[in-house]
Parts: structure tokens; sequence; C-alpha cells
């Protein structure tokens, strides 16, 4: 799988560029349907179907888990590049084939749904009263996952749901620049192959505007956020202390975290002036507060941008979070290499 995205990272991140989220077939995750190619307008979509769904083993001893494995073949797409299924109580969507452990307190019937299509399989637990479906996925939606000392964890893979889903990445109204700062606002060349085509670092809300996924890793003294592309990361202290005093300037900038009841703040600035923000460059005075808020299916996410070399006021912009569909324990390896010219695949040799 990091061979293929290797292979086809400069392409498809060049479409990005250009302003168009298509991942091509080698970007789809693992384990979903790339958009169908070929077929004619009015030519029906194979039928879907659960080939299996199994739970092994069926019976376990309080305390011991069991894995679901599944297998849905042509599976239902919402969007043409989301092919899923569901699987409840507790699961909730999944890659049309793979496998996810349960340790469930009492019997419980788990049931797949692909479409109108759905099968049901039950994990026993002797001596125990069978969960009522119905109530234990009312508490599946509402419960959020904490860290031991309380806190919101946020520990997880995001990717094509912030994408396709939730709010767009866009603030309520565009900035407004001060008085000859026309300047930073980019414009690019017909040739130019876009801000993500270059293998180098983002920053917020750039870097969560790309499709792959990221990660969130946390425990109680850190929050560690990882980019499948480009391959960055950040370390995100969460004992409130300050900045450190004058922080030379970095792609990533110097960032902070403190706790405001539920909703964790990250604070950065130390950044270099060397990238760009939703079309705009800045200046080694850029500051962005970052508020993440857990729901039950991912993060709320509000970005707070301030440099007061370019914008007349700082400016807001909001992003829905969501897990990723196909359940997985770690991103996968991105190799960036940028060291061909593309210009030629666009008929341009000069």
């Amino acid at each position: 799988m990091a061979t293929v995205k290797t292979l086809t990272a400069s392409l498809g991140v060049l479409l990005l560029g250009w302003g168009a989220v298509i991942p091509t077939a080698a970007q789809a995750p693992a384990g979903q349907a790339p958009p169908a190619a070929g077929r004619g307008r009015g030519t029906p979509a194979p039928a879907t179907r659960i080939l299996t769904f199994d739970a092994q083993p069926a019976t376990i001893k309080p305390g011991e888990s069991a894995l679901l494995v599944w297998h849905i073949e042509n599976p239902p797409s919402a969007t043409g590049f989301n092919a899923f299924g569901t699987i409840e109580p507790g699961v909730g969507r999944v890659a049309p084939r793979g496998s996810k452990r349960v340790t469930p307190a009492a019997t419980t019937t788990y049931t797949l749904s692909a479409g109108s299509l759905t099968k049901t399989v039950t994990v026993t637990v002797p001596g125990t009263k069978p969960v009522v479906a119905s109530a234990a996925s009312s508490a599946a939606s509402t419960d959020i996952r904490r860290t031991p000392d309380g806190k919101p964890d946020f520990s997880g893979i995001y990717g094509w749901g912030n994408l396709f889903g939730g709010r767009g990445g866009g603030g309520a109204a565009p900035p407004v620049l001060k008085p000859g700062a026309e300047k930073y606002r980019v414009t690019r060349d017909p040739r130019d192959t876009g801000p993500t085509s270059n293998c180098l670092p983002l920053i917020p809300p750039n870097s969560f505007g790309v499709p792959y996924e990221f990660q969130f890793i946390q425990n109680r003294n850190y929050l560690l956020i990882l980019h499948e592309y480009p391959g960055t990361f950040r370390v995100v202290p969460l004992d409130g202390e300050p900045h450190q005093a004058d922080p030379d300037p970095s792609w990533l900038g110097d960032s902070v975290g403190h706790w405001e009841g539920d909703t964790l703040v990250i604070d950065t600035i130390g950044y270099n002036d060397k990238t760009e923000i939703s079309g705009y460059r800045h200046t080694e005075s850029l500051h962005t507060v970052e508020r993440l808020t857990r729901v039950p299916e991912g993060v709320e996410y509000e970005l707070t941008i301030e440099d007061p070399n370019v914008f007349a006021a700082p400016w807001k912009v909001n992003r829905s979070f969501r897990f990723t569909e196909a359940p997985q324990k770690r991103i996968f390896e991105f190799v960036c290499e940028n060291n061909r010219d593309y210009r030629v695949l666009f008929g341009d040799n000069k």
C-alpha cells in the first residue's frame, strides 16, 4: 500500500493543487472500492451482497474478546468514493472487508448493514442477560472515549470524513487584508501545480485539507499529530506551560496546549514565512489557535488565524473531522518525492 501511494502521490496531489479533490483509484482507502469507471449511462451497478459475517469465537467468557469478520461485495457508495457498511451496536461504519475485535459484557447480537441488506451474528456470554440492540446503539452514539485522567481522548485516525462530510474548510467569510497587504494574496501561473505539489510541510488549515489520513495519539502529557501527507508531525505538550521565549521560526511553529473544560486549545506561534494559508502568504508574526471538541463521531475543529502584518482582523475556519470508516491502527507510510518536472504532462516543455 505504501508503495502504491508513493508512486501516485505527485499526480494525485497535483490534482488537489488545481482545486479538485479527486482521489485516484490507487488512493482509495484500504478495502474500499474506487469510483466506477467506464460504465455507460443507465448501466446498473452490480448488486450488493453480504458474503460473510462471522464471530470468532461465537461464545466467550466474561472479559474475553471475539473477532467480527465480514466481507461485503459491491457495497453501496454514498459519495462515489466512500463505499462502506455499518455494524451496530458500537462499531459504526466499516470497510467492505475487514475485522474488528469486540469485548461485549453480555450476550450481544451484532448487525451488519449494507444498503438495505442486513446480516446478524450473536456473540454469546453465558450467564448474562442479552443486550437490547437499540439501547446499546443509543449509548454508543452519545458517549465519547476518555483518558484515564478523565479528559476527552482524541486518539484515532481521521480522513475521508473531513473532506466529504461535516462543515466546510472555509471561514464564514474570507479574510480582510490590511491596506497595502495585497502582495500576500497568492496568484498562480496556469502552469503552477499548486500549493501541495512540492512535498513541503503544510500548516493548518491546509494540512487538514489533503485527501490523506492523519492520526492523533494522546496521553496525559502530549498530543501527537501525524500527517500521512507530507509526512510531518507535531508534538503538542498538554501541561499548560507557555511558549518558549522567542522561538526560532520553523515550518510548523511552536505549539502548546491547555484544557478549557473538555475543549483542547492548541496555541501556535514561531512560524517561518514559507507556508501559505488558504491562498495567502503570511509573515513570522502568524499566530493560530486551534480548538478541538470531541464528539461521538470524531472532532469539531475551530481554527482562529491572525497575522497583524497581513490581515485586518483575526478570521476563523471550522471543520468537522470524522474517524476513518475502515478500522485501522496507524496511518500508512508516505514517501514524498518531487524530483521531476511535471509540466511535460500538460504539453509545456518550457
